[in-house]
């Protein structure tokens, strides 16, 4: 039994050594609470004195780590004590093995220990008064109340604080931890804003150059080359400028500058004479109204900015047409070209991040967004490559 018993907190036992140590140094100067012939003392020598106190200070060992055991035989030792002289030093550590009791015990023992302990207060004090009629009797249920009941009001006062502690600490904790999760998914998502914007601004210029630069390297021709190097050095230059764009608005947080203005649909037919620079025959077919929200023309625009460098890119030849449509709630934009493998495979890499880029756009605005290759309504065209997007527009947010 002894194996099983918990190890004890070494300052626990520190505790019972300087209480025992303190207890036989009374002893020994033969310092009691009663004299030997007093009443109720039914055990009048020195020795008997030992016994609770040994006790007592055994159970101060185990107050932390086993408080169900040391409650019960400190009570016994303390019952033990009335019988001899008395020693001071075992109710002080009474009243400490109570109020570990209380801290360190089960919940349920929190609860019941200052109840019992004062109800025994009060009827220690309402009894003796009772059958005695003299006002000294007062002093028994004062005196179980210091002993007892002060020590398991202390113990529940403390257990309840340092419950509302550890309570604070872990809503602090949470409230941290929440905190990182919400910075990390901010930094994310502007991460993955900002691949979006690169990609897109970006993208159609260098599809555009890498395109025109293998036109100049692969044809011996001084007009195609001159005209293909004009087609190179008008995408670098606006590559260059909404790359400036794109640097301006993440390197400046001064707040002096006035933000870039950001594309629109307005420049849809900019984009689309820029196509057909770069060999793509487009037709554009705008049925949207005017004052729609910023981030709906926006997304609008970059999906068909990126449906025009994907079909420069990949497109079998024939024309690729633009059609946004302006429903009930909602911008229908949609964007068919030729599906066929070129004879050169792909005329500039692609890695797919034009897709996830437009999905993602959609995404955010709770709107949809597929591509895919279907059959055409008209047979004599074959297949087709299909990217629409479905974007809301909630009543009240045109500006």
């Amino acid at each position: 039994m002894f194996a099983r018993l918990p190890r004890p907190h070494p300052f626990d036992v520190r505790i019972a050594l300087a209480g025992l140590l303190g207890g036989l140094a009374l002893w020994a100067l033969g310092l009691g609470l009663r004299p030997p012939d007093a009443p109720g003392v039914l055990w009048g020598g020195r020795w008997p004195l030992l016994l609770p106190l040994v006790l007592t200070a055994g159970c101060e060992v185990l107050r932390r780590t086993a408080p169900r055991v040391t409650l019960p035989v400190a009570t016994v030792a303390l019952v033990l004590d009335q019988f001899t002289q008395g020693s001071l030093v075992t109710i002080v550590m009474f009243t400490d093995v109570m109020y570990a009791a209380v801290l360190y015990g089960s919940p349920g023992a929190a609860r019941r220990i200052p109840w019992v302990t004062g109800m025994l207060s009060v009827l220690g004090t309402i009894v003796p008064y009772a059958v005695w009629r003299e006002p000294e009797a007062l002093l028994i249920g004062l005196a179980t109340g210091v002993v007892a009941f002060a020590p398991a009001s202390t113990g529940l006062i403390v257990r309840n604080h340092r419950q509302a502690a550890d309570a604070a600490l872990l809503r602090a904790e949470q409230t941290a931890l929440l905190a990182e999760m919400d910075r990390t998914q901010a930094v994310t998502a502007e991460r993955a804003r900002v691949a979006r914007e690169l990609h897109d601004m970006v993208a159609n210029h260098l599809s555009a150059i890498a395109i025109h630069s293998s036109a100049a390297l692969s044809l011996d021709d001084e007009r195609t080359s001159r005209d293909a190097l004009g087609v190179i050095r008008e995408n670098s230059v606006a590559g260059l400028s909404e790359m400036r764009r794109l640097i301006g608005i993440l390197r400046d947080d001064s707040g002096d500058r006035e933000p870039a203005a950001a594309p629109t649909l307005e420049g849809l037919e900019a984009l689309v004479d820029t196509a057909r620079a770069n060999g793509l025959d487009v037709t554009l077919e705008a049925g949207h109204g005017e004052g729609l929200p910023a981030p709906v023309g926006m997304a609008a625009y970059r999906i068909v900015q990126e449906s025009l460098t994907n079909a420069l890119k990949h497109a079998g030849p024939g024309r690729v047409r633009v059609a946004l449509e302006q429903r009930s709630g909602s911008l229908a934009v949609t964007v068919t070209s030729p599906y066929g493998e070129h004879p050169d495979g792909p005329r500039a890499p692609g890695s797919g991040a034009g897709l996830v880029g437009m999905r993602e756009r959609a995404a955010l605005l709770d709107g949809t967004f597929e591509a895919g290759a279907r059959d055409a309504a008209d047979p004599a065209h074959g297949r087709i490559w299909v990217v629409r997007a479905c974007l809301p527009v909630a009543e009240g947010e045109s500006e």
